[in-house]
């Protein structure tokens, strides 16, 4: 008597696997560009009040305005900074959270001097 065995072999499927911490990564470069679009309409806005309101033209608005431009001049190296993010690879992360910091320090002046407009602004 001969005892016929039969091996069935599973169909393997492939599993994709998911890096966690690149996934992070782009969460997290998403949300700075994000953030900086949202100073950055902020911003645009204290300066459209500033000129609306005719402010600009008295010393205070005048200083006022230089400092909501150097703060769109930060904005805009920020933009840069993301966009060099975007291009550096995982194993270069060290790099990757120098920029970070960076930006975040920037972020946190521009806010500073769109939220300063904004108290010279209510005032008037």
């Amino acid at each position: 008597m001969q005892i016929l065995t039969v091996t069935v072999r599973a169909a393997r499927r492939e599993t994709p696997v998911i890096e966690l911490a690149r996934v992070r990564d782009a969460r997290r470069l998403v949300d700075y560009q994000l953030r900086t679009r949202q100073v950055i309409d902020a911003n645009k806005r204290a300066l459209a009040r500033l000129f609306q309101s005719g402010v600009i033209y008295s010393r205070v608005g005048a200083r006022l305005g230089r400092d909501l431009l150097l703060a769109h001049q930060h904005l805009l190296k920020v933009c840069d900074l993301l966009a060099r993010i975007s291009e550096i690879e995982s194993p270069e992360r060290l790099d990757a959270e120098a920029v970070y910091e960076q930006v975040q320090a920037l972020l946190v002046r521009t806010s500073a001097l769109t939220a300063r407009s904004e108290g010279v602004l209510a005032r008037r």
